[in-house]
């Protein structure tokens, strides 16, 4: 069972077009056409990683500061030796807007490695804008995980016939675009293997800008979404020495074994006429984009442009990347070296007053949560934010937090799950239409002072299959401000404070756990998941029943 961020696709996917194809995929076969799908499903089952091509290994181009933003990024760096400059994108518009302004300015590289590219409208503006910069003679990488693949291929294909652009595919299955069965078939013969994906995020602008964070590249990332949930996510656009760690850990996944260039696989497509037919169709999607209500809605909220459009103040600290190592998908035990949990954990063993853990997918482990009982013994607030039952996008990782919430609250932590729609008000959406929110940022606070923000859940999945990465900052003013983040998810509007209940006037707990929140000024309280249909209800049972543990 593959999780995007968890999944490989959420329930109520945000991309337009063909209705899902891991959705009822044998809906009105009959048996002769079943049994052709069973053998085609079985053939890609037994074919081969493509092995007959050259691998060419490729490397970062050193910053060059030759424009005007990377003069004026040199510029800040020189008056901040050894320190890195941040700047948090919490909003889903702006975090759009400052990566399509960072593809519009770069001038001679551009590194982008993301666990979910859809092919949906801010998919493809971001498609027709590093095509614009291969036009423009900017050498485009794109590495991605295989897993979420679907509608992508085509779009994909084209543009690794631009000489400027290429795109790797990580963990890759063994035939381009496979069928849901032939998944499937490959799933029960390689399940160790293709259960391990690449989870990290980032993209790098002519070797001296990052963003860093928890977005994908989709719709539901960036408030676009009229299908299912948008995503409330974090990011951090970096300057200094931390872009630097980040270009050369982008090179080790680039040149690792399990990246294998797209161009690797055989196809019967025609790539340099599917660029050509791609151009017109990118820019007419574009168009619509740009008229829609989403467009006017960013520039109402961002009229002079995206946070990284704009010169201004930059919070300095040290910062430090952290990120797996590419081949802990090819291991068949733990190496803690090859993984960032060990580094994570040496911050938190620092916490003296506070710590804010904010993950979309909380499965401890039992040790895990002792550990962070171990952290309220000694004096330490431990704060959690996560997903409710009604706003969760997926519901295996709930049914497995379900089993360690009496734990961590037993062992004294806060615990805070997002409501479906926190906040006075939804953003609008590409058509207009408003949507509900799910929590998809990852970070930890500590002390107000130390911050890690990246791709990692808090769940066995992050530890032991996926790779992961981010940043942990010392800077007490970026800390402070996903901090606020914290405060206004978990405020009694936007979030169920869950506790156990206490009996009588001893103060003990009776065992019951209890939901509170405000609606509209009236204390609301119940002991069960709250706002959660009976069918949606009746799925999370079940699969608390599964032994799905190792798979979260």
């Amino acid at each position: 069972m593959i999780r995007r961020g968890a999944s490989a696709r959420p329930a109520g996917s945000c991309a337009t077009g063909p209705a899902h194809p891991w959705s009822d995929p044998l809906r009105g076969w009959r048996w002769p056409h079943l049994t052709v799908l069973v053998g085609v499903a079985l053939l890609g089952g037994c074919a081969t990683l493509p092995s007959d091509y050259v691998r060419t290994a490729s490397r970062s181009l050193p910053a060059q500061f030759d424009t005007p933003s990377t003069r004026y990024v040199r510029a800040e760096r020189d008056r901040h030796p050894g320190e890195s400059g941040f700047r948090l994108l919490v909003s889903n518009t702006d975090a759009l807007m400052s990566r399509v302004w960072l593809i519009d300015h770069a001038r001679h590289s551009l590194d982008l490695q993301y666990f979910i590219f859809e092919n949906d409208a801010t998919g493809r503006l971001v498609a027709q804008r590093l095509l614009a910069a291969a036009d423009r003679g900017v050498r485009v990488r794109l590495l991605l995980d295989d897993v979420a693949l679907r509608h992508e291929e085509r779009l994909l294909e084209a543009l690794t016939a631009h000489p400027n652009i290429e795109v790797r595919v990580f963990n890759a299955f063994r035939t381009r675009d496979p069928s849901m069965p032939s998944k499937l078939v490959q799933f029960a013969l390689e399940g160790r293997r293709l259960n391990r994906r690449m989870h990290n995020k980032s993209m790098v602008s002519d070797g001296c800008v990052a963003v860093i964070g928890g977005r994908n590249i989709g719709d539901e990332y960036f408030d676009a979404s009229d299908e299912g949930n948008n995503f409330r996510d974090l990011d951090v656009i970096a300057i200094g020495p931390v872009v630097d760690a980040a270009a050369h850990a982008f090179d080790e996944y680039w040149n690792s074994e399990p990246a294998i260039p797209l161009t690797a696989y055989r196809t019967t497509r025609d790539s340099r006429a599917d660029l050509t037919a791609l151009r017109p169709e990118l820019s007419g999607a574009v168009r619509v984009f740009e008229q829609s209500d989403y467009a006017r809605a960013v520039l109402e909220e961002l009229p002079d442009g995206g946070t990284g459009a704009r010169p201004g103040r930059w919070l300095w600290g040290e910062g430090t990347l952290l990120v797996d190592q590419p081949e802990k998908v090819e291991i068949d035990h733990d190496e803690p070296a090859m993984r960032i949990g060990p580094r994570v954990k040496q911050a938190l063993d620092r916490a003296r007053s506070e710590v804010l853990l904010i993950s979309p997918y909380l499965v401890p482990s039992s040790r895990g949560a002792h550990y962070l009982s171990g952290l309220v013994q000694r004096g330490v607030a431990v704060r959690v934010l996560t997903n409710s039952l009604a706003s969760t996008d997926e519901l295996a990782a709930q049914a497995g937090y379900a089993s360690a919430r009496r734990a961590l609250l037993d062992g004294g932590a806060q615990l805070y799950e997002l409501k479906p729609a926190p906040g006075e008000r939804a953003q609008p959406t590409a058509t207009g239409r408003s949507s509900g929110v799910s929590l998809h940022a990852k970070a930890i606070v500590v002390d107000r002072q130390l911050l890690f923000i990246g791709s990692m859940n808090i769940d066995q999945r992050s530890k032991f299959l996926n790779t992961e990465m981010g940043v942990l900052v010392d800077c007490p003013a970026l800390a402070g401000q996903v901090a606020r983040f914290f405060e206004q998810a978990a405020d009694p509007h936007s979030a169920f404070h869950v506790q156990l209940e206490r009996s009588g006037d001893s103060g003990s707990h009776d065992g019951r756990l209890t939901w509170s929140w405000d609606d509209h000024g009236t204390l609301m309280a119940t002991h069960r998941d709250p706002e959660v249909g009976a069918t949606r209800r009746l799925e999370y049972d079940v699969l608390r029943l599964l032994p799905i543990e190792g798979l979260l």
